[in-house]
């Protein structure tokens, strides 16, 4: 069934109009980055060229989606908006809150008792404001939206930082915090930087060993996790059309690994079979009439050097699988290197779990290699070594996949189906034995392996891998094996090589389901009463953020200098954490507690300057919040890398922090500190990181003339009693000046509707 196609309809009967109108504009032919962008302004038909990476536009997303941790917070503002109903199409998707453990049969129906409450309120309010809900076992929100929703052309946001999947058709999808969110639901504009643009040109064909997963993996390293900043990475080329539609799900998927704000592909044959498979006919005949608009010009694919603002060339005949990892997925390595580079830097051989699945390789596809190389291990006699583990993308897939008999070969490998959900890969995995912290490898098809991430202990080792390379690895039970050239002794004593794997793009008896999982909103939701008790400690109504003082911030403590890497991970933890989502207060509790103090190189372990003992930063805070002091935090390179969760931002304003300063920000955290009325500063000259001092007290001063492109000065108050300053940068606009003023975006939406409300 094609869901929103009269909506679908209007976005294709304005897009080709809105094209035309961008290339004269501009003057010169047009990437699908830009006919996408230029095609959903908010003020309709384009009317200037924008300056990639400097001017600020106002879009208008054809639809929001969301997953359950983040739906939450999304939600909550929302009811602060005094909107009667979603302005766009709206999705919510159970797939985060379902602890991996025992297997599906019995870690679904723990996950809806434990967490009933949570789904109870986002499918009531889902059914009040007119938001399609997807019940807990659907589905990872990715996979289910590449199934039902993404369509070629479109533009869509989404509260978790692999949106960009929806990339693999033909979409420009963005990951924002829950405030965007709140925002186009609302019916109102939503900003973005114009971004840069990276063109990927792919030639040749994947053969072999080597799969989509690859693709992306290469170019995670070549570009590293801050190389994608600010910019869309648009693939094109023969080798781009021989790729699958959920193969560019894959690689647009792992994107956000890179900082892009997002990637994609233009529409080809293969989206049009995703999109017929899949029960939208309807929206691939539409595509179809304009499909000369929803690819690039050919002038750019012909001579990209001249329209891109960087481009790199990957041979697909030529590339070789790769392992990405460990603590950081652009470290790439490929297979044939792996075990030197492994004993060179003291990487466990031994491989403990291989595990498929995640947002990022979890489609039929995906399951269908990966089977492959299973049955082979079968029939030829061989064991897995390491533990196994199957999280399948969506009921539908699951389904599919169980009617083809993968389902089976799995189980008769010994591995253990996991929920249709993230699992594991977003930490919610009770790993038996996770708590002694020992020193171990895991491989996976997910995205990002940073530390912790999996199973909470630091010492796990995590590999990034095609699924089908993880079904070899597990099988081998060693990171150095590379099915390309070894061989594995089977239950008779005999050497054995595995074959390349195979599969089908889509199931050639078609997909089947008999409950996908979906709950449609109710036609009128004005009676729909949406119940949060007040004693919930998983749920907490909002207050309104305090608005700015008017003057500059002085005698800010000084909260942590974090050292290196800092992402979302570090600043608001997933995993057991995921149960306060909905709570702001109690998830404040784990504020920053993986960030490493530059001080004394621990995590969870500042001084507070009112006591002069070392203890929780959490705490730390609260006590300079109790006794009436603002403070700042202090960050590295690309702060915020990682999930799109608000929560990183919104804790810290709760919790009383006023200012983050670092060396430079991902953009999803960067604009979530703005929507919150935070301070996100960072270094003009980025020495003057090592200018500050434990015991500092700052000064941010200029406030009171904050204005777009002019500096902040920072002044430090050393402990000793010296001072020195600095100025500090910022990238705000206008607007976005006046949601720091007003205490935060919503607080303007709020004072809005109130007085619409009163005329």
């Amino acid at each position: 069934m094609a869901f929103d196609i009269d909506m679908i309809k209007k976005v294709y009967a304005n897009f080709g109009p809105r094209v035309d109108a961008a290339r004269k504009i501009v003057g010169r032919p047009l990437t699908l980055s830009e006919k996408i962008l230029y095609a959903h302004l908010w003020d309709g038909d384009p009317k200037k060229a924008f300056s990639r990476g400097t001017d600020y536009v106002d879009f208008a997303p054809d639809r929001v989606a969301m997953q359950d941790a983040t739906a939450q917070m999304a939600l909550l503002q929302f009811m602060q908006a005094g909107r009667p109903q979603v302005a766009v199409p709206s999705t919510v998707h159970c797939d985060h809150l379902i602890t991996a453990k025992e297997g599906a049969s019995i870690d679904l129906p723990h996950a809806r008792t434990e967490s009933a409450e949570v789904f109870d309120f986002l499918s009531s309010v889902s059914n009040k404001y007119g938001i399609g809900f997807w019940k807990p076992g659907a589905g990872i929100i990715h996979q289910v939206v590449l199934e039902n929703y993404a369509f070629p052309g479109g533009m869509m946001i989404g509260t978790d930082s692999h949106t960009v999947n929806a990339g693999g058709l033909g979409m420009v999808a963005i990951g924002v915090g829950g405030a965007d969110a709140c925002d186009v639901m609302a019916g109102l504009p939503w900003e973005l930087k114009f971004p840069k643009l990276i063109g990927v040109k792919l030639t040749g064909k994947l053969n072999g060993w080597t799969a989509a997963k690859d693709v992306i993996l290469k170019v995670a390293g070549i570009l590293t996790v801050k190389g994608g900043t600010g910019a869309i990475v648009e693939y094109f080329g023969d080798g781009a059309i021989n790729l699958s539609c959920t193969g560019k799900g894959t690689i647009c998927n792992m994107g956000a690994e890179i900082g892009a704000t997002t990637s994609t592909f233009g529409y080809d044959e293969s989206m049009e079979r995703y999109l017929r498979s899949t029960d939208r006919n309807e929206v691939a005949d539409e595509a179809n009439k304009i499909k000369e608009h929803l690819t690039g010009d050919s002038e750019v694919y012909a001579n990209p050097e001249n329209y891109f603002d960087q481009v790199i060339e990957i041979d697909l005949d030529t590339l070789e699988p790769y392992l990405n990892g460990p603590f950081t997925p652009d470290l790439a390595t490929p297979v044939s290197q792996m075990k030197v580079e492994a004993e060179k830097n003291g990487w466990p051989l031994k491989v403990e779990w291989g595990l498929i699945g995640s947002c990022t390789n979890s489609s039929y596809e995906d399951l269908s290699r990966a089977a492959s190389i299973a049955n082979q291990a079968i029939a030829k006699g061989l064991v897995t070594k390491a533990d196994f583990g199957i999280n399948p993308g969506s009921e539908q897939v699951r389904y599919t996949a169980d009617r083809d008999g993968f389902l089976k070969t799995f189980e008769d490998l010994n591995a253990t189906i996991f929920t249709n959900a993230c699992g594991p890969c977003i930490g919610m995995w009770d790993r038996t034995g996770a708590e002694k912290a020992e020193k171990n490898t895991i491989v996976h098809s997910f995205n990002r392996n940073f530390a912790k991430r999996a199973d909470g202990n630091p010492n796990t080792f995590a590999f990034v891998a095609s699924p089908e390379m993880v079904a070899a690895i597990a099988i081998a039970g060693d990171l150095g094996f590379n099915p390309l050239t070894d061989t594995l002794t089977n239950d008779k004593g005999e050497q054995i090589k595995l074959d390349p794997p195979t599969g089908d793009e889509l199931p050639t008896k078609g997909f089947a389901v008999e409950d996908a999982g979906f709950q449609a909103p109710a036609a009128d939701g004005s009676s729909v009463e949406v119940l949060v008790s007040p004693t919930s400690h998983r749920l907490q109504l909002l207050d309104p953020f305090k608005p700015w003082e008017g003057t500059n911030l002085t005698g800010l403590k000084l909260l942590i200098k974090a050292k290196g890497k800092c992402t979302t991970d570090h600043i608001s933890m997933a995993g057991p954490w995921l149960k306060f989502r909905g709570h702001l207060d109690n998830i404040s509790n784990n504020m920053l507690i993986g960030a490493v103090n530059y001080f004394n190189d621990k995590t969870d372990n500042v001084k507070n300057e009112l006591t002069g003992e070392y203890g929780p930063v959490p705490a730390t805070q609260r006590d300079y919040k109790a006794a009436g002091f603002g403070s700042i935090v202090i960050g590295d390179e690309n702060y915020g890398e990682g999930s799109s969760r608000e929560h990183a931002a919104m804790e810290p304003r709760h919790l009383g922090v006023r200012a983050v300063l670092v060396k430079s920000f991902a953009r999803i955290h960067e604009t979530n500190l703005k929507k919150q009325g935070m301070l996100g500063l960072t270094f003009a000259d980025k020495d003057d990181y090592d200018k500050i001092l434990e015991g500092d007290t700052v000064d941010i001063l200029g406030l009171t003339e904050f204005a777009p492109d002019k500096p902040l000065t920072l002044v430090l108050h050393h402990a000793d009693g010296s001072e020195e300053q600095f100025p500090v940068n910022h990238s705000y606009n206008a607007q976005q000046i006046d949601w720091f003023k007003a205490g935060g975006a919503l607080n303007i939406i709020r004072a809005e509707a109130a007085a619409k409300a009163a005329l």
